[in-house]
């Protein structure tokens, strides 16, 4: 079977959406993931967009040891030397530059002529070519281009040495049936489409995305460019883990293979949820909660008959348990260790002990114990070294006022204790810590969400913090306590914000200042 080359683009088009920067840590966790799982390329960033930008393509060039490592860059000589400078340390390197070819952004956009594009796109992918034998050109706006301009764009780059063309649906506009017919156009029209490999790239703006990235390859493009959750610009992207489970499910239909390992789908999917503080939907395509849940009376009987009734994949396909009830106050450290294994978390002895004693005084507060339960348990364990730790929280609230929150956080090691008045119980928590850890940033979003079932559920809150300087920090947190969840994730984003303001400085002792 032909390949289908995965192409991810979560820390470059992903980071673009609003308020889901990352930072560089961030970063380098996601780009380990995707390396682990098989991504063939990883487009780490936009090199000349800041210097930002440039460590982290830096950084992730020099930490990826199978994925090639992509830079984007403008059609200008300074955009593609900064991409060149930023992937030296690569393994493997591509970079990957572009132009528009619609009419509209030639007109309003750029002012340029088409004689004066296809000079641009001469120059600068043969530019291109002197650093790296692995460059992908992308005609911005291409489904809205003049089809036969298009195709002279096309062939251009790859006489100028482009060895990936990617025609993008940069604004969301196709179709299924119209952008299949654009992809067997160009490969029956440009004389020398044989010598390079046709990408899609595929924005959400109607929905299609994943359908029109279907359409390209049974049409003859050969790789997909996704995010993880199809996160992105406007609407979002192609969906990685939708394209890859429905090559890997729709054989008879997608007579492809590509490269991912599955099973890492769900635990990639919630790591970048932690991160950028955008929840999926429970009802998402493959990683969202109810992506294997099953209520109706009829759908329960057939699955306890036989699971293919329902289901057109497996669970552990995807990296999740057959059952959600496994685990109880009753179960025992063999049980506990192999489901904590399947999950995908590494965890030595001491630090299993430790989540092992939290598994148990979790079960006896809920009645059932959800793999959702041990995965927010196993990942709140990774902030045992934060700067500032939740110590303890004691809230007084209800009609009659004033709503006070009574919080002990330890920040650098030292204990220090604040007791702040709020309008309700939520603002005077987030007012208490503010008087601890002073900042001047400003709470964009505040999200709730439960994370399993029940009265009893897990609450999963999530939070963003902009900075003066329009920089925006995530945070997460979950507890059975819907307010002790919130202060997890308000702790969560200041320590982020330390990271990104000054990683040599600690956060300020407690002083005036601060606001919500």
């Amino acid at each position: 079977m032909e390949r289908i080359i995965i192409f991810d683009t979560t820390l470059r088009d992903g980071e673009q959406s609003p308020g889901m920067s990352m930072n560089l840590e961030e970063k380098l966790l996601v780009a380990e993931a995707l390396d682990a799982m098989g991504v063939d390329v990883i487009e780490a960033g936009f090199a000349m967009a800041s210097n930002g930008d440039f460590e982290s393509v830096h950084a992730i060039a020099k930490l990826i040891k199978n994925s090639v490592v992509c830079s984007l860059a403008r059609a200008k000589t300074a955009d593609i030397e900064r991409a060149a400078e930023a992937l030296k340390p690569a393994k493997q390197s591509r970079i990957h530059t572009f132009i528009s070819t619609s009419d509209i952004h030639l007109k309003y956009q750029f002012r340029l002529t088409h004689d004066e594009v296809l000079t641009i796109i001469k120059d600068t992918v043969g530019l291109a070519r002197n650093y790296t034998d692995n460059v992908e050109w992308s005609a911005m706006d291409a489904t809205r281009s003049d089809r036969d301009y298009l195709c002279k764009a096309v062939e251009t780059a790859i006489k100028a040495g482009a060895t990936t063309v990617n025609i993008p649906d940069t604004v969301g506009y196709a179709t299924p049936d119209d952008y299949g017919l654009l992809i067997k156009y160009l490969k029956d029209k440009v004389p020398n489409i044989d010598k390079a490999v046709i990408s899609t790239h595929c924005q959400n703006d109607l929905g299609l995305a994943t359908a029109n990235s279907l359409a390209a390859i049974r049409n003859g493009a050969r790789q997909i460019e996704c995010t993880i959750n199809g996160i992105g610009e406007r609407a979002g992207n192609t969906a990685l883990e939708e394209v890859v489970m429905a090559i890997k499910t729709r054989h008879d239909i997608y007579p492809f293979e590509c490269n991912i390992d599955t099973t890492h789908l769900t635990r990639i999917s919630r790591l970048v949820q932690s991160i950028t503080g955008a929840s999926v939907q429970v009802n998402k395509a493959i990683v969202g909660a109810n992506a294997f849940a099953h209520e109706s009376g009829i759908h329960q009987d057939g699955m306890l008959k036989f699971a293919g009734t329902y289901e057109i994949m497996t669970p552990e396909s995807v990296g999740l348990s057959k059952s959600n009830l496994v685990l109880g106050k009753h179960s025992g450290r063999h049980a506990f260790r192999e489901r904590v294994q399947a999950l995908g978390f590494d965890i030595g002895d001491n630090a299993f002990e430790e989540a092992f004693h939290k598994f148990k005084t979790l079960a006896d507060k809920k009645k059932d114990i959800y793999d959702e339960d041990i995965i927010a348990l196993l990942d709140g364990d990774t902030r045992a070294e934060a700067p500032v730790q939740l110590e303890s929280l004691h809230i007084t609230c209800g009609t009659v006022g004033p709503q006070t929150a009574m919080i002990t956080l330890r920040i650098n090691g030292e204990v220090r204790r604040a007791t702040v008045e709020g309008n309700g119980p939520i603002d005077a928590t987030f007012n208490a810590i503010m008087a601890l850890v002073p900042h001047e940033a400003i709470l964009k979003l505040y999200q709730v969400s439960a994370i399993t079932q029940g009265t009893d559920a897990q609450a999963e809150v999530n939070v963003r913090l902009e900075t003066p300087d329009g920089r925006f920090v995530n945070g997460t947190g979950a507890s059975i306590d819907t307010v002790v969840a919130s202060a997890l994730a308000y702790i969560n984003a200041l320590c982020k914000l330390q990271t990104l303001q000054s990683r040599e400085n600690p956060l300020p002792a407690a002083q005036a200042g601060g606001r919500k």
